[in-house]
C-alpha cells in the first residue's frame, strides 16, 4: 500500500523543512506532493531545495487560490494507493501516522479522521477556535445523521478511490465540509481516532478567520442538498 503525503502551503517559510523531514522521517510515506499556493515570504526558495529529494514532489501555484484549491490539486496529482493530507504548520504530528493508517490497513475503514476532541493530548488555546469546531460538527450530524467528534480536523486519509471521481469545488477552507459532506453522502466507512494537537495562534501564524466558519456551514447546508 503506497501513501501519498499531500501538503498544501502558503507562506510556510519557518516550518517548511521540518514538517517535510518529520514526514519523511516516519518511514511510511512513498511521496510527497508539497502544493504551494502562491507564497511570497521565501517558502517557494526553500521548496526548490527540497524538490526531487527522497520523493519530494512540488507543484506551484502562480497565485494564491486558497487551501482547498492546494489539496486538489494535490489530490489530482498524487500517485498513491492511500492520501493524507498534512498541514505545513506543525499543529499535526506526522507521528501519529501509523494510528491514522491502522484502520484502513485493517480493512475497516475507507476513509480516517484524526479527532481532537477524543481525548489525546492537546495545548489548550483559542477556546473560540474549538466552540466554532464543535458546532460546526454538530451541524454535520444534525444534517447528516451521523457521529463525528471532528469535521474540521485537517488530518484526513483516504483511499484513493474515494476521491476518484469525486467532485470537488472548495477553493479555501470549506474543503473539509466539503469533502466531509461527499464521504458520508456516498456512504463510506468513516474511523476516527485519537491525535495530539498542538495548534498555535495568530500571533504565529495561524490564518484561519471567523469567516471561514460561516463558509463551512453555508457548505454543510449546500451539500446535503447538491452534489
Amino acid at each position: 500500500m503506497k501513501l501519498s503525503v499531500i501538503i498544501p502551503v502558503y507562506n510556510e517559510a519557518q516550518t517548511m523543512r521540518e514538517i517535510v523531514r518529520r514526514v519523511l522521517d516516519t518511514g511510511l510515506v512513498s511521496e510527497v506532493v508539497v502544493v504551494d499556493d502562491g507564497s511570497t515570504d521565501g517558502t517557494r526558495e526553500i521548496l526548490a531545495e527540497l524538490d526531487g529529494k527522497q520523493g519530494v514532489r512540488v507543484i506551484l501555484h502562480e497565485r494564491n487560490q486558497g487551501k482547498g484549491a492546494a489539496v486538489r490539486t494535490g489530490l489530482q496529482n498524487a500517485i498513491g494507493d492511500v492520501l493524507l493530507i498534512q498541514d505545513a504548520d506543525l499543529e499535526y504530528d506526522p507521528r501519529e501516522y501509523a494510528g491514522l493508517l491502522k484502520p484502513i490497513e485493517d480493512g475497516i475503514a475507507d476513509v480516517v479522521y484524526g479527532s481532537r476532541f477524543l481525548g489525546a493530548a492537546r495545548r489548550p488555546i483559542l477556546f473560540w477556535n474549538m466552540l466554532a469546531n464543535k458546532l460546526l460538527t454538530f451541524a454535520t450530524n444534525v444534517l447528516y445523521n451521523n457521529i463525528l467528534s471532528d469535521m474540521e480536523t485537517g488530518y484526513k486519509v483516504f483511499r484513493r478511490q474515494v476521491v476518484q471521481d469525486m467532485p470537488l469545488h472548495a477553493r479555501r477552507f470549506e474543503f473539509e465540509p466539503e469533502f466531509t459532506a461527499k464521504i458520508l453522502k456516498r456512504k463510506y466507512r468513516i474511523y476516527e481516532v485519537p491525535i495530539a494537537f498542538y495548534p498555535r495562534d495568530y500571533s504565529e501564524g495561524k490564518k484561519i478567520k471567523l469567516w471561514d466558519a460561516f463558509e463551512a456551514l453555508w457548505a454543510l447546508i449546500k451539500y446535503r442538498f447538491v452534489d
